[in-house]
């Protein structure tokens, strides 16, 4: 099945402020998550999506940081480019600020604190990117606390009935996550949104457009899958001791931009051995090393 999102965009901007002091000197999406800087997840969830174009949009004085670290993708076979967002007026917003970065594609988003791990989430990506050119789909988990998200309320045949943000009395506890794939109608349904209360354009909102015109799908992430959001102190400590424990416990490795893009096949055994050279001697070279040990073929 031909991919039908060949576009990403990863929205790592905003203030931090939930993480201050952390984030006074730094953008959040540049702290660790154990052994590897926050942005790897959310970016190597886009790549086993099958996405090789990404946007990466954060603010004006981070961007240079981000184009350090990640550069412009060729080393994952890749292709990455960068935007600024001057304020952050709300996660719709980044589609006015791609618009032209996506064109006439499908495009995917996901928010640069959101972490997915588990058993069959590279199937269940690429079987929504697969999907025909218009409409949404964004995916839900259950949390313990759904009055700190945006809330989706389904049916007894698990057809989704609403979608409400942060809500006192919340109608379930499956929340949406951070992960979002809509055509190429997004740019025109958002510039039809009105600011909320708190002055921005809501993401709940897109969503409920998509859903009162019948062309929204909700995934909902069963057991097998981890969705974790690392915007506060404790999630962060706590997705740092979940990353660890996984790679310790399974010897392999969470967000690996290198191994991603050479087992999705966007890069061969030779540019794997050139991308370990220069990083051969720390642990993380190491393990990408023994991927050409182990015979392993893209």
């Amino acid at each position: 099945m031909t991919p039908q999102i060949s576009k990403g965009i990863v929205l790592a901007g905003g203030s931090g402020t939930r993480l201050h002091p952390l984030t006074q000197v730094t953008n959040k999406h540049l702290l660790p998550i154990f052994d590897k800087p926050m942005i790897y997840y959310p970016l190597s969830t886009l790549m086993l999506s099958g996405v090789r174009e990404i946007l990466i949009i954060s603010t004006p004085e981070d961007l240079p940081r981000f184009e350090r670290l990640l550069g412009d993708g060729n080393r994952w076979g890749m292709r990455l480019s960068y935007a600024a967002q001057p304020s952050p007026d709300g996660l719709p917003q980044a589609f006015l600020i791609g618009e032209e970065f996506i064109e006439n594609d499908r495009v995917a988003l996901i928010l640069g604190d959101n972490i997915f791990y588990g058993h069959g989430l590279p199937l269940l990506l690429q079987k929504v990117v697969g999907k025909a050119k218009a409409g949404g789909t964004i995916f839900a988990h259950t949390v313990r606390d759904p009055e700190r998200f945006g809330v989706v309320a389904f049916d007894t045949d698990g057809k989704a009935l609403s979608i409400e943000e942060k809500p006192k009395i919340p109608k379930s506890h499956w929340a949406v996550t951070g992960l979002y794939f809509y055509g190429p109608e997004v740019c025109r349904l958002v510039r039809s949104l009105q600011p909320s209360a708190r002055g921005e354009l809501e993401i709940s909102d897109l969503n409920q457009l998509y859903l009162e015109a019948g062309n929204l799908q909700v995934e909902r992430l069963g057991r097998g899958i981890t969705w974790l959001d690392a915007g506060t102190p404790d999630a962060l400590a706590t997705a740092g001791q979940f990353v660890r424990t996984i790679q310790t416990l399974q010897n392999t490795a969470v967000a690996c931009p290198e191994e991603v893009a050479f087992r999705m096949g966007f890069i061969d055994r030779e540019q794997l051995a050139e991308a370990i050279r220069p990083i051969a001697s720390s642990p993380y070279g190491k393990y990408l090393a023994t991927l050409l040990e182990a015979g392993w073929q893209a």
